[in-house]
């Protein structure tokens, strides 16, 4: 039996999954918790890792190992590979302004974001490395003189596991590289001029590798795959094929597809990504997913379980209430300082029930608005595929495909991101023109009728707490 390794390493925590290369089935499994924030010296992924692979019975006997991880977040080095500063991660949107002045820089407006759009496929928004890095070089300028090298989180993972010290064996991959800014999925080169307009000055990049590229080779013997992002990871753990609609709904929200061409919305909702496989996954992502039924459960004090069985016992549309659900700011629409807003409370409906299912409802018509979206820039949908920590919830079962409009696969719970790597990992083991198939269980299928009352009412309330901003 020849093994893999998968890595996971998200914004909460960090997962490592060990599989059979040619079955995919589960062998062992370990997990380590990340620190809070929306910045984090990236030593702490590397414990967070170090105690993960322990927890999964080491690496001894395995054959090769691909890291995913979250992306866009901020990695600078200096000339001798130390970390500068802590790094910013996707969440932080202290970047807003900076994404503001670089569509400003190429010509502003609509101006702006088309080209943007046209030279790296996505128009800058704070998630994104490349305002992180104008934000450095405004921000903290001596940071930046000291910076001689930029990657990403999966980037200085797989660097750190293949033990390596010369930042000219730092490499990357297509995924994650279609999210800095300052890589185009379409060429797929970087654009050094659009990395020194954002950091004022050019600095090292990690090579980008092929789907199934070796990165290096440990210490220990085993290969290092090329890694990826965590949404391209997601996208090869669940099989996703052209015409699959993924809808995550973990720490963010996101709803990807993958396609065969390239994207490039002016508008800057699709985000124009590479995927995994040589394909392309054009994407968009909110802010607040997940944590929505976490901060309703904690207002309501109750369990996540409690949670559910309350929305599942109120009307759809909870008589009017209706939650936009931006709580920590929002990607999608593009407001970093935006808040969220309850509307429609009356004595009828300040109750937990009525407030838990505004609380589900609100996280599913955020997310249907970001499907609307994808659908526009003509993407197909022939399957809708939840996964995600909040596909957990029976209630986000159950009341997702009368919010969607359409039937909604559930596969079993799992960590799609650690074994989307550890697919890529076997594909690295095994060679071949494809990632190997692994057979998966029978997603679970959810039908229910449409409720378009209850978008035009989350609609409503969407755009007034817009108008206020």
């Amino acid at each position: 039996m020849t093994l893999v390794a998968g890595v996971d390493s998200s914004t909460q925590s960090c997962k490592v999954v060990v599989r059979d290369a040619e079955t995919g089935a589960l062998v062992r499994e370990g997990r380590a918790a990340h620190p809070d924030g929306t910045e984090v010296h990236p030593d702490a992924w590397w414990s967070a890792l170090s105690e993960a692979i322990e927890g999964a019975g080491g690496l001894a006997d395995v054959a090769a190992v691909s890291v995913g991880a979250q992306q866009h977040g901020m990695v600078c080095l200096d000339g001798s590979g130390e970390v500068v500063r802590p790094a910013l991660l996707w969440n932080d949107t202290r970047s807003a302004g900076a994404a503001a002045d670089l569509i400003a820089d190429l010509g502003g407006g609509s101006v702006g974001a088309a080209a943007w759009a046209d030279q790296v496929g996505s128009v800058p928004v704070a998630s994104f490395t490349v305002t992180k890095l104008r934000w450095l070089a405004t921000h903290e300028p001596d940071n930046a003189a000291r910076t001689e090298f930029v990657c990403l989180p999966h980037d200085w993972l797989t660097w750190k596991l293949a033990g390596a010290t010369s930042l000219d064996a730092i490499t990357t991959d297509r995924g994650d590289a279609s999210g800095t800014g300052y890589w185009s999925p379409r060429t797929g080169e970087y654009r050094r001029d659009l990395l020194k307009l954002a950091l004022g000055k050019d600095v090292g990049t990690p090579r980008v590798l092929g789907p199934a590229d070796t990165a290096a080779h440990s210490p220990s013997g085993f290969v290092l795959g090329p890694g990826t992002g965590d949404n391209a990871a997601a996208a090869l753990g669940v099989g996703a094929r052209p015409g699959d609609v993924i809808i995550s709904i973990g720490t963010s929200g996101t709803v990807f597809t993958v396609a065969e061409v390239p994207a490039a919305d002016a508008t800057g909702t699709v985000a124009g990504f590479a995927d995994a496989t040589g394909r392309y996954l054009p994407l968009i992502a909110t802010l607040n997913a997940a944590r929505v039924l976490a901060s309703a459960a904690t207002l309501l004090n109750v369990s996540l379980d409690e949670l559910s069985d309350l929305a599942l016992s109120a009307p759809a549309g909870a008589g009017g209430l209706s939650l936009v659900p931006y709580l920590e700011g929002e990607r999608t629409p593009n407001k970093p300082d935006a808040t969220g807003s309850l509307h429609g409370l009356t004595l009828s409906t300040m109750t937990p029930a009525f407030m838990a299912r505004a609380a589900v409802e609100g996280l599913l018509c955020a997310l249907a608005d970001c499907l609307d979206a994808l659908v526009a820039q003509g993407a197909v949908v022939n399957r809708v595929i939840l996964v995600g920590g909040g596909a957990r919830s029976e209630a986000v079962r159950r009341i997702a495909p009368s919010v969607f409009g359409c039937t909604v696969l559930v596969p079993p719970p799992g960590e799609y991101v650690a074994d989307g790597a550890a697919r890529q990992a076997a594909w690295v083991a095994l060679g071949g023109d494809e990632a190997p198939s692994w057979s998966a269980l029978e997603p679970e299928r959810f039908e229910a009728d449409p409720t378009p009352q209850v978008r035009a009412r989350y609609a409503e309330a969407r755009d007034l707490t817009l108008n206020r901003l």
